[in-house]
């Protein structure tokens, strides 16, 4: 970087705060990081409890790389490094607790690390506040220890603007840089791009060129097999990124920000996203947060020390973009990553508007502050447990449903197409296929050629009419469907 770049940059550097500073001191300031990391990870365990089962997402990310079920069809939009993540379990057991402690350990050591690269950027408690804060949340709980990408594209843009802020003045930060966008990439390739694009252009604008060829360098190693595959298997990179948009809808103009209000109570998809609004108290903290986050920046400007506070709100922003207005359905997970940025000036504002007030004033500011706080938390916990308890019933009753298969004869080697076949398929041991929609990866002829020779069953919604190719196969009532399955004789 040339010297002009480093003075440049290094504006960054009058930003700071004199916080840190000292092998014992950095040593200190990691202890409440690391509390914060540790209560997350037991809080996961306790909270979300392990034994809950996989979710539909799930099985596809799990059966990429599993000892239990074929591989379920890999639509455009999604990227295999979930799947690689967990592959250390998956890959030789179906054990889903086993599987939950994993990802739940490997949460907490996550945020710890991205905490942990905002040393000297802030004060630790405003870090530990803020690590608090979005572990907090129902939907980071919920998250955390699933085999979803999102919080690890969380975590990883955390890291990635602390490590970028702290690059002109350590080398090490650099290497930070790297692998927070390799692990962003390696997740979701699209949502890194969005996510770091203020990264790109405060680079840009400052002449940082280490920074900006370190940023580039994880995002394309993170991304390489994303686009090696859209060349394999998808027909290119642009057939995968408008096939990937298909499946998302057709991205473009979508205000979907009362889907994502409605999806705040609980649901994990919102598509299409009807109903009534959840009581105003879930939703309030969705508003509060950017409010608290914009006086955060407010007052950084007046402290001189802008660039720390402005660029994860920026970040935070353009992560949300297209989840916001360029999608028409909501997840609570997707705005994950917007979350994990914007809670570092929230948790400033929350310390300065306590330790600032005047000293006839900070027991009112603290008592206020406390109260909130305490209320969030309650109401994120009972939104949690409502989320966890319907969450776990639904995956039961594919589990049921899959014995039931297997009570009719459908057992591996075998073939579920249907309603839901996709996680009954996995929780049955079964491949599963579709003729039809975003999924579809085989026909009519193929189904009826593999019913020949090996269990077929298609899953049918009460009341509803089979497809031509099952109409006559037997079929049994189960539990609000209708499993219609051929099951050919021994030696046939």
């Amino acid at each position: 970087m040339s010297g002009s770049a480093n003075a440049t940059l290094a504006g960054t550097r009058r930003d700071r705060p004199p916080y840190v500073s000292g092998g014992l001191r950095a040593a200190r300031a990691g202890g409440p990081l690391a509390a914060v990391a540790a209560v997350f990870t037991l809080a996961q365990l306790v909270l979300v409890r392990p034994g809950m089962g996989l979710g539909w997402d799930e099985t596809v990310y799990v059966s990429q790389i599993s000892a239990h079920a074929p591989a379920a069809f890999f639509s455009a939009p999604r990227a295999r490094g979930i799947s690689l993540l967990v592959a250390p379990v998956t890959a030789w057991s179906s054990s889903t607790p086993l599987l939950r402690v994993y990802l739940a350990v490997l949460s907490g050591l996550a945020l710890f690390l991205a905490l942990r690269a905002w040393r000297g950027l802030f004060p630790t408690r405003v870090l530990a506040l803020a690590g608090a804060l979005f572990a907090s949340l129902w939907v980071t709980l919920f998250y955390g220890p699933q085999v979803m990408p999102n919080y690890w594209v969380a975590v990883g843009a955390l890291a990635a603007v602390g490590c970028f802020l702290r690059a002109p003045g350590e080398r090490r930060a650099l290497w930070g840089l790297m692998a927070s966008g390799a692990l962003m990439a390696w997740m979701r390739p699209t949502d890194a791009v969005w996510a770091t694009l203020p990264l790109f252009a405060l680079a840009l604008y400052r002449r940082a060129w280490r920074s900006l060829l370190a940023l580039l360098a994880g995002l394309a190693a993170g991304a390489v097999e994303w686009v090696v595959e859209a060349y394999v298997s998808y027909g290119g990179l642009a057939q995968r990124l408008k096939d990937g948009s298909a499946i998302q809808g057709g991205l473009g103009w979508h205000v979907a920000v009362t889907d994502q209000m409605r999806s705040l109570g609980g649901r994990a998809l919102c598509r299409p996203c009807t109903g009534t609004m959840p009581n105003p108290v879930v939703t309030v903290w969705w508003f509060v947060l950017p409010l608290l986050a914009v006086l955060g920046l407010v007052l950084a400007v007046r402290a001189r020390r802008t660039t720390a506070t402005l660029l994860p709100l920026a970040c935070g922003v353009t992560a949300a973009v297209p989840y916001l207005f360029m999608i028409e359905y909501a997840a609570p997970r997707f705005l994950l990553p917007a979350y994990a940025l914007l809670v570092l000036p929230v948790a400033d504002v929350l310390l300065r508007l306590v330790t600032a007030s005047a000293p006839a004033r900070r027991p009112v500011a603290v008592t206020l502050v406390a109260l909130g706080l305490a209320g969030h938390l309650a109401i994120q916990l009972a939104v949690l447990e409502h989320t966890v308890g319907r969450t776990t019933a639904a995956h039961q009753a594919w589990a049921r449903t899959a014995g039931e298969l297997h009570r009719l004869g459908v057992r591996p080697p075998c073939l579920l197409t249907g309603h839901d076949a996709i996680p009954i398929a996995f929780y049955a041991g079964c491949s599963s296929a579709a003729t039809s929609g975003h999924n579809a990866n085989t026909t009519r002829t193929a189904v009826e050629r593999t019913a020949r020779h090996t269990p077929v069953a298609t899953l049918v919604t009460a009341g509803s009419r089979p497809p031509a190719y099952a109409r006559h196969w037997p079929s049994e009532p189960f539990e609000g469907l209708r499993l219609y399955h051929a099951v050919p004789a021994a030696g046939s």
